[in-house]
């Protein structure tokens, strides 16, 4: 059900309640609140249950608290970063969670908002931070990191196969003068590329955008922690829901949760186990749930969206 008040539907937001099998008692978590779609839908299912809403965007928890203000006291906000999942959970006093959902990458309103800095569609200054108080932003990486740096994060963090040559290009363009805009970054990443590749679909900057992003804000460093300690929060039968939007992401969430989901941890060649390690977690879906017809026509934002689900297990 579309929220009318605020014109938005959370991305696969049916098949995450589903995913998360919502009791009306319980405690759940959503590491990622943006316009706290999910969270809504996850409270209108509880009754006498709790949930914690985590971002590291002030400017999503002030907007969650009108939101959320009709559930009272079953909401708890708190600003911070999902790697942080621990020790959040441990100034709260919460030992056990029923259901942690989290919805990977930029948030609609953090890329249409143009002063962000997150979109190559509106000359904005570079900024890139999903948390407005950290040291680090766009215009730094850009002006102040070595070529060879920006070559690596263009092509590890944006799978973007001109890295070299747009890597060249901001360097000759910064010698001259800073890039201060994001209209400005995306110019000189077009006049970098060759023509074959202006003529395909997708924005000639989205790629190298993502990487600059990314390497900003530390997204992928991130995961493995928040996944372990999601893992490690969870009560036994407790859900583990994770929406991924590229395939950086999705693979190291793909390969952590089969890690935990295996628990032994020997070489292949030893005949029997002796790290004692038990599965944490059991796999729900062995390949990722994708938005369906109708939620692509309504959001095309939802077309790279993969929701991963694993269920945490009794050991």
């Amino acid at each position: 059900m579309e929220d009318k008040d605020y014109g938005h539907r959370p991305v696969l937001l049916e098949e995450c309640m589903e995913a998360l099998a919502v009791r009306p008692g319980g405690i759940y978590l959503d590491g990622t609140l943006g316009r706290a779609g999910h969270s809504q839908a996850i409270l209108r299912r509880l009754t006498s249950g709790r949930l914690i809403g985590i971002d590291r965007d002030q400017e999503a928890i002030d907007a969650a608290k009108e939101r959320l203000a009709e559930f009272g006291d079953r909401t708890t906000l708190v600003h911070g970063n999902f790697s942080d999942l621990g020790e959040i959970l441990q100034n709260l006093g919460i030992t056990g969670v029923d259901g942690m959902l989290f919805d990977l990458g930029v948030s609609s309103p953090q890329l249409d908002e143009p002063r962000r800095g997150f979109s190559y569609m509106h000359d904005a200054p570079l900024d890139m931070r999903m948390d407005a108080s950290a040291a680090l932003d766009a215009f730094q990486v850009v002006n102040l990191w070595s070529c060879e740096e920006l070559r690596r994060i263009l092509f590890e963090y944006g799978e973007e196969r001109f890295a070299p040559q747009i890597a060249r290009a901001i360097l000759r363009a910064r010698e001259d003068k800073p890039i201060e805009t994001t209209g400005q970054l995306a110019e000189i990443i077009r006049s970098a590329m060759p023509a074959r590749a202006l003529r395909e679909k997708q924005h000639p900057a989205k790629r190298s955008f993502q990487a600059i992003r990314i390497a900003v804000n530390g997204e992928l460093d991130a995961l493995p922690p928040m996944l372990e300690a999601a893992a490690d929060a969870l009560s036994p039968g407790g859900r583990l829901a994770v929406i991924t939007f590229h395939s950086l992401e999705d693979r190291i969430v793909k390969r952590k949760l089969r890690e935990l989901s295996n628990g032994c941890t020997c070489p292949p060649e030893f005949p029997v186990c002796v790290c004692g390690k038990k599965p944490r977690l059991q796999l729900i879906s062995r390949k990722p749930i994708a938005a369906g017809p109708a939620e692509l026509e309504e959001n095309p934002r939802s077309r790279s969206a993969r929701l991963r689900v694993a269920e945490r297990t009794a050991f």
